[in-house]
């Protein structure tokens, strides 16, 4: 089952797809790994030796606590999916449970992916940052992909502030398995786009900030 849409999908087109998704496509066992550290990812024997595949970026955006701020509410706000090739409904919530759409133009027409908010994580003071936002999805039936993604923003003792996109993922049916290569050229692209929406945000924001009287 995929979820396909000849022309940009409206949110009707993306409930329906949410109404038909059912339930994660993935083990139970692997739901809320990605708010363990990258590193722990990476060395997860399990997780490999299930097929599964990483993709992980983590990019300097700037520094202080409005920085972290911005950088939280832009998360909050789907910012990071302000994409001209990939969306998401900026109006939802960003809650545990919450199913949503990832809307995305490739070879194909728009495909509809449905995910799930897993958690969402919001610390100050921990070991290693002073502050943190975080949430991970998984993702549902439907999905090109079986897995879980992380995004946060984090701000270090330093005060510097990163954005963070974290995730592991196979291919869940015959259509991702065959175009494998190209699917992961994808995660890396988005990857990219993603920091550079994010950048692009706060620096504007930073810009009007400098500029008000």
């Amino acid at each position: 089952m995929v979820f396909l849409c000849w022309s940009r999908p409206s949110r009707e087109e993306q409930k329906s797809c949410i109404n038909k998704s059912g339930v994660f496509n993935y083990d139970n066992k692997y739901k809320g790994a990605t708010a363990k550290p990258a590193s722990m990812i990476k060395q997860d024997k399990d997780l490999l030796d299930n097929g599964f595949l990483v993709n992980h970026a983590c990019t300097l955006v700037g520094s202080g606590h409005d920085t972290f701020e911005r950088g939280k509410s832009a998360l909050q706000n789907w910012r990071h999916f302000n994409l001209d090739w990939a969306y998401v409904d900026p109006n939802t919530p960003i809650q545990r449970a919450a199913k949503f759409c990832v809307c995305a133009k490739t070879f194909f027409p728009w495909l509809l992916m449905p995910l799930e908010v897993v958690y969402v994580d919001e610390s100050k003071k921990s070991n290693k940052s002073l502050a943190s936002f975080s949430f991970g999805s998984g993702t549902l039936q439907g999905h090109l992909l079986a897995g879980e993604e992380r995004f946060s923003i984090t701000m270090d003792e330093k005060k510097d502030v990163w954005y963070e996109v974290l995730s592991f993922s196979k291919p869940a049916n015959i259509l991702s398995h065959v175009g494998l290569p190209y699917v992961l050229m994808r995660q890396k692209h988005f990857a990219r786009d993603s920091t550079l929406a994010m950048q692009k945000h706060l620096s504007t924001k930073l810009d009007s900030v400098r500029s008000d009287p």
